[in-house]
């Protein structure tokens, strides 16, 4: 079973791309963020042509999730973190496929720094903290995917001491993600490759794709009983070089299906 993670960085103006890399790439299930699309405006039926069934919660300009699935519809259990959300930013859908429960989601960037949308970053991070930890012990497979924009540690950046004072890399929003990895969480990517420089996003600017002047920010967290059956995992990164692309590159992790 093939899962990816893709922040389409506006799902309307980069549909082709998106339609596009279905058809390539054919992944099972796929969580996408930053839609940038109303509720109303998702496409769902070009979704459906290309042959996945799709749940999603957009807002109008900015945020939005989705999860995409050539599985079976996915079913919502969630469509936002326990806690108040002061800012109701349509950032967490958590859903049941088969029998797993994925959980995408859009964390805040966060910057500039310091000021509210920092303080609003970390607050968000406790309350995911807070749920993550209900969902580790529940015994179930459970998959925390999609864009946390946090560089984890040094050699997830180009440049790292660029980005120091950055609401991404900071201290205290990185042991925030140590945290929550400590409950138990497998961080797919760096299990597999512990030594790869693995980059995600490319910036627009300074021609940071052709110089792979990038940052790992898109994550696949797994609980125990996911990580026995994980396979592999890339980054498509190519796909970051098509005409229109994303900023983000879709990134895809393969499970072995339960017997």
């Amino acid at each position: 079973m093939k899962i990816a993670t893709y922040n389409v960085n506006g799902v309307n103006g980069r549909l082709p791309v998106l339609l596009k890399w279905l058809k390539e790439s054919q992944p099972d299930i796929v969580c996408l963020q930053e839609l940038k699309a109303p509720q109303d405006k998702f496409p769902e039926a070009e979704i459906l042509e290309a042959g996945y069934h799709s749940v999603w919660l957009g807002q109008k300009s900015w945020n939005g999730v989705a999860v995409l699935s050539k599985l079976e519809k996915p079913v919502v259990s969630r469509t936002d973190l326990p806690g108040e959300d002061e800012i109701e930013a349509s950032r967490y859908l958590e859903v049941k496929i088969k029998d797993l429960i994925i959980a995408c989601i859009y964390l805040p960037n966060g910057n500039p720094v310091p000021g509210p949308k920092f303080d609003y970053k970390m607050r968000w991070f406790e309350r995911l903290d807070a749920h993550a930890e209900m969902l580790i012990t529940s015994g179930k497979k459970v998959l925390i995917i999609g864009d946390f924009n946090v560089i984890p540690t040094e050699k997830d950046v180009y440049k790292p001491e660029k980005y120091k004072n950055d609401g991404l890399f900071l201290p205290e929003v990185r042991k925030a993600l140590e945290n929550l990895i400590s409950q138990g969480w497998t961080d797919a990517l760096r299990h597999l490759y512990p030594t790869e420089t693995i980059y995600t996003f490319f910036d627009y600017f300074r021609k940071a794709y052709e110089r792979n002047a990038g940052m790992r920010i898109d994550h696949f967290l797994l609980s125990p009983e996911v990580v026995p059956l994980l396979k592999k995992g890339e980054v498509d990164k190519e796909v970051r070089g098509w005409e229109k692309s994303s900023d983000h590159c879709p990134v895809w992790i393969e499970i072995e299906e339960s017997k």
